[in-house]
């Protein structure tokens, strides 16, 4: 849908139903994603030094590592969207 700015629209989708810190995570997890490929396009891959000391790096980081990297293995385990609903109804049921 918006592969080149999907971070700020999935960003400006959940503002309203996670906390700050997860906000951050999302509408920047593009720039860390690129930790593990840029250099192989000829960017670079330590961009996301540029917000080191940030209150949310770290987040953002692991987030990348456990999670948003392993979604790019067509081999990796992944349950269906319907394992996801529950939580999904929980997390857009309790925002403001």
């Amino acid at each position: 849908l918006a592969p080149r700015n999907h971070p700020d629209i999935a960003a400006a989708v959940v503002k309203a139903w996670v906390p700050e810190g997860y906000h951050w995570m999302v509408q920047h997890h593009g720039v860390f994603q690129g930790y593990y490929f840029w250099h192989h396009l000829g960017g670079d891959r330590d961009a996301r030094e540029e917000f080191r000391g940030h209150e949310h790096f770290e987040l953002t980081a692991e987030f990348c590592a456990k999670y948003d990297q392993v979604a790019f293995d067509p081999d990796y385990p992944t349950p269906p969207l319907s394992h996801y609903e529950p939580l999904i109804r929980s997390v857009f049921s309790s925002g403001s």
